[in-house]
């Protein structure tokens, strides 16, 4: 049997996604919190500049996706990436692939849940916080068990409140800016990108330091990969899907950006607090800050219910693989991995928790969780090494299939080598920037210990 036919194997699991809910999946892993109420952490590293560091980073994920949407079109299961690791790299990486997608959706889950209960102090500001983050991962775990067209239905609802909302964002911008709406009809103009210490304020440093940021935000594209395995016609879905993805993330979060730094000073956005809230307060939107409230309460409860579908698939997989117990192979009357669904959901549930417990016995843990939170950019990256890599060996091994495909990795397979190239410096940049360190340090850590654990269990076998 080939390497791509064991790569195919059909995974139990039906195939309910329709290419819409594909797209709105990996929109939903991607437009984050961050998005809407920050917009700063990345702009106080390099000023206006950001807009060409968020460029840079998507000529990246375009070849992820690319060399990624080459494989599923031959090769489509739940959790390609990380099969397409195990057969066309190593075991190890298939490994690691795995438990680094559970590691980082868990982790991103808590703080989704722990960010949904603040937005809900919004309009009730005496509902204990344990009891909104309780009711929260409840309805998300349900979603997740009634079936994956359940929990897609669901996502795209998520994804398409936040895309509405970015686009209503930039297209007001854009009135602020070349028309002066809301601004006595004096146009803003464009003199905010370059004024108050020039475009990049923070030098090639600064520049690369907000590389690492910019990429952990646009981290869970890859879902398209484990929603491959649960697509109709997913050669179809993989294509549209691709092709549009990028694109989309891209205008979003570089036309929602440009708005911002167009709009208000680099150096006072601090200030300003959410810079969505304020451009829709500016135009005379009354009642922007709850509508923004409300957008930002569904962007957490998106990416939440995308960890909680994301990890539970991978962990299905291992056990398929034998990595973990067989219990969490099982699948319930709806086609879906019941018992891995509801330990994420438990695993989510229990650090939302013990995150309230701390926080009540220490000050200084609330820094504890960004540290934790933060270090899942380096299990994050993962999955984007592994499909940079996997695809070099798929080419090689896959010629024939590759005759007529119609959607071949572009310029390969020097595009391959200079993203690989491109991520390893951005991880030195982790190491060298003080504010990322210790949080790219425990990213590290947790890998070395996965592969230890491997060799421990499997040997050094290849």
């Amino acid at each position: 049997m080939s390497k791509d036919k064991k790569v195919a194997n059909h995974s139990g699991l039906n195939r309910s996604l329709s290419s819409g809910q594909m797209e709105m999946i990996a929109l939903g892993g991607t437009i984050g919190v961050g998005l809407f109420m920050g917009s700063t952490s990345t702009i106080k590293w390099t000023g206006p500049s950001v807009l060409l560091a968020y460029a840079v980073v998507g000529v990246v994920l375009y070849a992820v996706m690319r060399a990624l949407g080459e494989m599923i079109y031959i090769s489509p299961g739940t959790g390609s990436f990380a099969d397409y690791a195990t057969h066309y790299i190593h075991p190890l990486a298939g490994y690691l692939t795995k438990w680094s997608n559970i590691f980082q959706y868990v982790v991103v889950g808590i703080s989704e849940v722990i960010a949904v209960t603040q937005y809900l102090n919004y309009w009730w500001p005496n509902l204990p916080d344990w009891v909104s983050g309780l009711v929260v991962v409840v309805t998300l775990t349900l979603a997740n068990l009634a079936s994956a067209k359940a929990y897609g239905t669901l996502e795209f609802y998520f994804a398409m409140i936040k895309v509405v909302t970015i686009v209503l964002m930039i297209i007001l911008g854009l009135l602020v800016i070349f028309l002066g709406l809301g601004n006595g009809w004096h146009p803003v103009g464009l003199a905010n990108l370059w004024q108050h210490g020039g475009f990049f304020t923070g030098g090639f440093k600064g520049f690369m330091f907000s590389l690492s940021i910019i990429v952990g935000s646009y981290q869970g594209i890859e879902l398209l990969g484990i929603t491959a395995g649960e697509a109709q016609n997913p050669k179809h879905a993989i294509v549209a899907s691709v092709k549009s993805i990028v694109w989309r993330i891209l205008i979003f979060y570089i036309g929602a950006i440009f708005v911002i730094v167009t709009i208000y000073p680099w150096n006072q956005l601090a200030a300003v607090g959410s810079p969505f809230v304020e451009t829709f307060t500016k135009v005379g939107i009354a009642g922007a800050a709850g509508i923004i409230n409300f957008v930002v309460l569904t962007a957490a409860m998106s990416g939440a219910n995308s960890g909680i579908y994301s990890s539970s698939r991978m962990l299905y997989k291992l056990a398929l693989d034998k990595e973990a117990p067989g219990v969490f192979a099982k699948l319930s009357k709806h086609i879906v991995p019941n018992v891995a669904i509801l330990t994420i959901s438990g695993g989510i549930l229990i650090g939302f928790v013990l995150n309230i417990v701390l926080s009540l016995l220490s000050k200084s843990s609330e820094n504890l969780f960004v540290i934790v939170y933060s270090s899942s950019v380096l299990p994050g990256l993962v999955p984007w090494f592994v499909i940079l890599l996997s695809e070099l060996r798929f080419r090689r091994q896959n010629q024939a299939s590759l005759v007529d495909h119609p959607f071949k990795m572009p310029l390969y397979p020097c595009s391959n080598y200079l993203a690989i190239i491109f991520l390893l410096v951005i991880v030195l940049f982790m190491f060298i920037n003080p504010d990322t360190r210790v949080s790219v340090s425990v990213g590290a850590v947790f890998l070395l210990g996965l592969s230890l654990l491997y060799y421990v269990k499997h040997g050094r076998q290849k």
